[in-house]
């Protein structure tokens, strides 16, 4: 009985010092959505200026974890825009393709962008110090995008299209790809939640107290294998979708364009503006997200890709 104390006070002790707790992620979370909705603020694509600065945090979160943090630049209408990146090797074998995480840093003009996507931000940098602390058997990239919303969504300038792009052309193997978009929104109300069309009722539930995985037809035995391990390890509530881009919300994110370099890609989602009234709204402040949700998301989805 002595051994086991002085182990699990080892343990514990361990896991203080690298800041892997339940309060610690808490934390950075809640600090990361803070400086860039309110310190920050607006990300548009007109506002440069600001748009570096948050992908200057971001490069500073990952380099202080210490994963080597690149940049990917790109040209739209005379400006230059940044992906940022880092990738953490894994244990297994190179050959069984990456694990690609990522999230926008973006906001469309207006608002502040907690929850889309400062809370998706938040997430993949969390995420990344967790895999720092313990690698995982896969190899796992970890990309903020820029350049997400309108008017640029849907087209070929779009970061996420542009960086995947470039792994097709550098013929990199990718296992799958998992979108975050908007992280931290939830609500217990009956009737809270909304959907594209009445018949979702049927099968889903009416409050937005849960956590979705969505994505496409063919992505849907990559999106079954995260959900089974998630649900695994986490008892946060979890629901699926995988259809055609013709139900509206399938497809609105970057994930998307890993669909069209024949990547299995699906995303993490609250569902935007299914549930949260501030979407692309000035109230979409910190202040208005669940942290405590949140950090037992990104746990779960650690957990759960550990086993991928």
């Amino acid at each position: 009985m002595k051994l086991i104390a002085i182990l699990l006070f080892i343990f514990f002790s361990v896991s203080a010092v690298q800041g892997i707790t339940m309060e610690n992620i808490k934390s950075n979370l809640a600090a990361t959505v803070k400086h860039l909705s309110h310190d920050i603020g607006q990300r548009s694509y007109l506002d440069v200026e600001r748009l570096n600065r948050t992908a200057d945090y971001i490069e500073d979160k990952f380099r202080s974890y210490g994963c080597d943090s690149k940049r990917q630049p790109f040209e739209y209408l005379g400006n230059t825009y940044y992906n940022v990146y880092c990738e953490i090797k894994g244990a297994g074998n190179p050959k069984d393709g990456i694990l690609v995480i990522g999230a926008h840093y973006d906001t469309v003009t207006g608002t502040p962008g907690a929850d889309d996507n400062a809370s998706g931000i938040a997430g993949i940098i969390e995420l990344a110090r967790l895999t720092v602390s313990k690698p995982l058997q896969r190899t796992v990239r970890f990309v903020a995008f820029t350049l997400e919303e309108p008017p640029i969504f849907m087209t070929k300038h779009m970061g996420s299209y542009i960086y995947a792009k470039s792994l097709k052309d550098e013929e990199i193997k990718v296992y799958g790809m998992i979108s975050l978009e908007m992280l931290g929104y939830y609500s217990n109300r009956k009737g809270s939640q909304y959907y594209p069309f009445p018949i979702f009722k049927w099968f889903y539930p009416d409050k937005g107290n849960f956590i979705a995985f969505v994505g496409n037809l063919s992505s849907r035995s990559f999106t079954m294998r995260v959900k089974k391990l998630f649900k695994s390890v986490s008892a946060m509530p979890v629901e699926s979708l995988n259809a055609v881009s013709i139900i509206p919300g399938v497809n609105f994110s970057d994930h998307l364009n890993f669909w069209e370099f024949g990547y299995s890609a699906f995303m993490i989602t609250d569902t935007a503006f299914y549930r949260n009234p501030n979407y692309h709204a000035p109230g979409d402040i910190a202040e208005t997200l669940d942290y405590d949700r949140m950090t037992e998301l990104v746990i779960g989805l650690y957990k759960a890709i550990g086993s991928l």
